[in-house]
């Protein structure tokens, strides 16, 4: 996270440069409230799921890995050709009796979705979108609009994390 924040605040900066040096006051304005309230919904996003897996994490709540390649998952995708259900020579219906009580049990309550969708509606995200709005109604009602400055400085955050995060792996 600290790497796309540096390379956040270097393209800002060599935005901000290219503003002064341009003399346009319009694009500047629209560029950093586009720049900067796109980075803010980014960097909420990319916190708030971290705290949501972190939680996760200490709660025990981990999902275990599926050792099944993709082809398989798509050809067996209840895992009832496995070795360990062909051994017990266990009929068909005692299988498909089996994996129906499973999906029951490993149904969701609505209390469980709306714990996993707190990153989602996570203070920080909606404060961000919030502040995207009033950034874009201000520019708005004060006539200081340029939609295409506006919409190419709304671009550049996602574009950034993605490389800094592609880069680290």
């Amino acid at each position: 996270m600290k790497n796309s924040i540096n390379a956040l605040l270097i393209i800002d900066i060599g935005i901000v440069v290219f503003c002064l040096l341009s003399g346009n006051r319009i694009w500047f304005i629209n560029s950093q409230i586009g720049f900067i309230t796109s980075s803010l919904v980014i960097l909420a996003s990319i916190l708030s799921y971290r705290n949501m897996v972190k939680s996760r994490l200490d709660n025990g709540i981990v999902v275990a890995e599926d050792n099944r390649d993709t082809i398989e998952k798509i050809e067996d995708p209840f895992d009832l050709y496995s070795e360990d259900e062909i051994e017990e020579n266990k009929s068909m219906k005692e299988i498909v009796q089996e994996e129906k009580t499973k999906l029951k049990k490993n149904r969701r309550s609505i209390w469980q979705i709306t714990k996993d969708s707190k990153a989602a509606l996570s203070f920080y995200r909606l404060g961000a979108y919030g502040l995207l709005i009033l950034g874009f109604f201000y520019l708005n009602n004060n006539h200081k609009l340029d939609i295409s400055s506006y919409l190419f400085a709304l671009s550049i955050p996602p574009i950034v994390v993605i490389i800094t995060l592609m880069r680290k792996k």
